[in-house]
């Protein structure tokens, strides 16, 4: 049995949080935060009907359209994350049913 990696893709949201916005909010600023993470946006999913599993689902369909595959000849979806939308069924599964 083989496995192969033969294509990547990604999603993120629209919406940014910059350090500059973050100063506003707390006492800090860019140059501190950069420095220290090497951070200078993170991306805010903000709309409160969807969840982790609809990013991943969005990363999928455009790996998909970059490979020239059908969603339907995925064997196996990994998933990763911290943020799960439940602790079950896996956000894997979850993926796997919005494709």
């Amino acid at each position: 049995m083989k496995a192969a990696i033969t294509c990547v893709a990604g999603y993120v949201p629209e919406d940014k949080l910059t350090n500059e916005d973050l100063s506003k909010m707390v006492d800090t600023n860019d140059e501190w935060i950069k420095s220290r993470t090497g951070i200078s946006e993170r991306r805010i999913l903000k709309d409160p009907t969807k969840a982790t599993s609809d990013m991943g689902a969005e990363a999928v369909k455009t790996l998909c359209e970059k490979r020239g595959i059908d969603p339907s000849e995925i064997e196996i979806i990994i998933t990763a994350t911290v943020t799960p939308d439940m602790f079950f069924p896996s956000t894997s599964n979850l993926i796997g049913g919005l494709i």
